[in-house]
């Protein structure tokens, strides 16, 4: 073969191969289709080095949106961590009261980053009933759909659909909440310790970080049930936050690590 047509033939292998988020996005794809992919297969199908698959699994896994297994990865797995609707059906009345004093931390004209869980589905339905007049970002579609007919300009986040949550994690929504500064953000938690906040899927503390870092004020909704727990991941420390909306104020270890901190308690009101 000659040099000419060698390089033509390379020149096509190089149109051939998809872009890293179009790879990214296939592999997901096909999990959808089937449990496992292997590495060796992907890496034939989209013409690149097997080594270019593992860093795509790894990413998508750090993401929560799929877990490494020998020689390829399956579907990620929550083990048994409730769904959404079991969390919003449990310690509802808890969860409501937490919601609606958190929304009155939110001021006219604010803008707000509130993440995918029970008790910020709560959130989002107080600052509807209040008519508060905000622009939210989310990634949660319960958020943003509980907030449709309201005073506040919803933004959805772009990203991967996790359909047991309702929400959208992945690099795509870490890199759109990345554009924006925000006055304040409202997250939730699998749990909270004197070591700070975590998550039980990896993708949602990603998320949790990113809103973090973008808010100026930054406020943890969670009851007094996820004290002491932990989730898988962590997703800040305790210095990371300004306020705990509670149903019941820490005692302990916890508290005194939350007012070294500087953390304030914002207890929730059930008169």
């Amino acid at each position: 073969m000659s040099k000419t047509k060698a390089k033509q033939k390379d020149a096509r292998k190089g149109r051939d191969r998809l872009k890293k988020s179009d790879r990214r996005r296939q592999i997901l794809l096909e999990l959808k289709l089937r449990p496992h992919v292997r590495i060796s297969d992907l890496a034939r199908s989209f013409n690149v080095s097997t080594e270019t698959v593992r860093r795509d699994f790894d990413a998508l896994a750090k993401d929560g949106l799929l877990a490494r297994a020998h020689g390829g990865a399956s579907t990620a797995s929550q083990g048994h961590y409730p769904s959404l609707d079991e969390r919003t059906a449990a310690r509802a009345a808890e969860r409501a009261r937490i919601g609606e004093t958190a929304a009155a931390l939110v001021q006219e004209g604010d803008t707000v980053m509130i993440d995918s869980g029970s008790t910020t589905i709560q959130l989002a339905r107080a600052l509807a009933l209040q008519g508060r007049s905000c622009t939210v970002i989310t990634n949660s579609i319960p958020v943003a759909a509980a907030l449709g007919d309201s005073a506040a300009d919803v933004i959805l986040c772009p990203g991967e659909f996790l359909p047991a949550e309702s929400a959208v994690v992945g690099a795509d929504t870490l890199e759109y909440l990345s554009r924006f500064n925000v006055d304040r953000c409202l997250i939730g938690a699998t749990g909270l310790t004197d070591e700070g906040v975590s998550e039980a899927i990896s993708g949602f503390a990603a998320i949790k970080r990113m809103m973090l870092q973008r808010a100026a004020n930054r406020h943890l909704l969670i009851d007094a049930q996820k004290f002491g727990c932990k989730g898988l991941v962590r997703a800040g420390a305790l210095a990371d936050l300004d306020s705990v909306v509670v149903d019941t104020a820490p005692t302990g270890p916890l508290r005194a690590e939350l007012d070294a901190a500087g953390v304030e308690i914002v207890l929730a009101d059930f008169g």
